[in-house]
């Protein structure tokens, strides 16, 4: 009889065990201080609302983040959700590290009803659907307001457009007596956002476009854009000498050193710029062309990896769509910076000074399909490094888009 009891006792103890055994996650990400310290915020909300989940946090630095998720995930190790900047999808999904997302669940119904009309196409590769944003990213104009009112300019009001960026930016500009520039007018960045400018914005108010409607072929060279947009970007580093890249060693020190009146970032810049003691600053959407207005959206979004199977694919599910919930966007917002990628949140901040500058830019922006964004980011870089040591903005340009090309074909075929 005894013997009966503690059986009963031990089979009790086992299935209570057992009922409140938690599935864990492990969840990726690179490592940014606002970041890191929200996605500890969400998760701690996660777990008291999911109990039977529990989430391992894992961060690493930028530089290395891609070599650990291919160092990893294939091995069958590492995480079951992963960050990951939307251009590396299809680089991802060829390279087997993501698992689409499951259509019931994740319904183009769903995205339509959830998200910007741009991050369907973003986050698609074939036909499937692989990861979800919290977040979306336009680029501004953003000035120094005591700068301007230094160089007898109104602070209040920015350039409207190129001609009168190109203005401002000369009478910006500050040099030492032997002509070295001690005061940039305008970044110029190509390594940071200025790619995207000259990829997403210049080219089509240049009157072109950057690729074909499937991608698969450079286009800037063959529509009305041409050189023409090289020309402009590199005459204002090698003709009008208003900076160059690497003056102060990047965009961001130079802009937040106050030793350039402007410069053209993202709204993911925006926590990082408050914290910046004394700088007096304002955004603004980005200047047009020919009455052209063009911006450049970007997001970075939550997929799940191959490794995610059975309980841990359940989890992962909820996890992810936590990760895109209106909660988290507003989270987001307040903590890092960047947009809600849901319209109908983001509404509600069209009007502040600080957000609606780059959430109108979204409303005529293009989210660039990459199949390898460090290489395309790459081949403009080179083109603007050719400009700046002899090359005429003809032949760079012409070699520019045969570069890219080869990378686009390398990745299709």
């Amino acid at each position: 009889m005894k013997r009966t009891l503690l059986v009963l006792v031990l089979c009790v103890a086992l299935l209570a065990t057992l009922s409140f055994a938690k599935t864990k996650i492990v969840y990726w990400q690179y490592y940014y201080e606002t970041k890191i310290k929200t996605v500890d915020q969400v998760i701690e909300e996660f777990e008291r609302l999911n109990p039977d989940i529990e989430v391992e946090h894992v961060n690493f630095p930028y530089e290395n983040y891609n070599q650990k998720v291919a160092a990893s995930v294939p091995a069958g190790i590492g995480p079951d959700v992963v960050n990951l900047f939307y251009g590396w999808i299809p680089k991802y999904v060829t390279s087997g590290y993501l698992q689409p997302l499951p259509e019931d669940e994740f319904s183009k119904a769903y995205f339509a009803e959830n998200f910007f009309p741009f991050v369907g196409p973003g986050v698609n590769f074939e036909g499937k659907s692989y990861a979800l944003p919290i977040a979306v990213r336009s680029l501004s104009l953003i000035w120094n307001k005591d700068l301007f009112k230094a160089a007898g300019l109104d602070p209040e009001k920015p350039p409207l457009t190129l001609n009168e960026l190109v203005a401002y930016a000369k009478k910006l500009t500050v040099y030492d007596r032997a002509g070295n520039i001690v005061q940039a007018g305008l970044t110029m960045q190509p390594s940071g956002q200025g790619h995207q400018w000259i990829r997403e914005v210049l080219i089509r108010q240049f009157g072109g476009v950057p690729y074909s409607s499937d991608n698969k072929m450079v286009m800037y060279d063959k529509t009305g854009a041409g050189a023409d947009v090289l020309k402009f970007y590199t005459d204002l580093i090698v003709e009008d000498k208003i900076s160059y890249p690497g003056f102060m060693n990047d965009d961001v020190t130079a802009f937040s050193s106050q030793k350039a009146a402007m410069t053209i970032d993202g709204s993911f810049r925006i926590g990082t710029l408050r914290n910046v003691k004394g700088l007096n600053f304002a955004f603004a959407e980005l200047p047009s062309h020919n009455g052209v207005k063009s911006n450049f959206a970007s997001f970075w979004a939550n997929g799940i990896t191959k490794n995610a199977t059975g309980d841990r694919l359940v989890a992962a599910i909820k996890f992810v769509k936590f990760l895109s919930s209106e909660y988290v966007m507003d989270l987001w917002l307040k903590n890092v910076g960047e947009l809600p990628a849901n319209p109908a949140l983001a509404a509600n901040y069209y009007d502040d000074p600080t957000y609606g500058p780059f959430l109108k830019g979204l409303e005529y922006a293009h989210a660039t399909f990459f199949v390898d964004e460090t290489a395309q980011r790459q081949v403009i870089m080179d083109a603007v490094d050719k400009v700046i040591n002899g090359y005429s903005p003809e032949t760079a340009w012409k070699e520019m888009a045969s570069e890219e090309q080869v990378v686009l074909d390398k990745f299709w075929k």
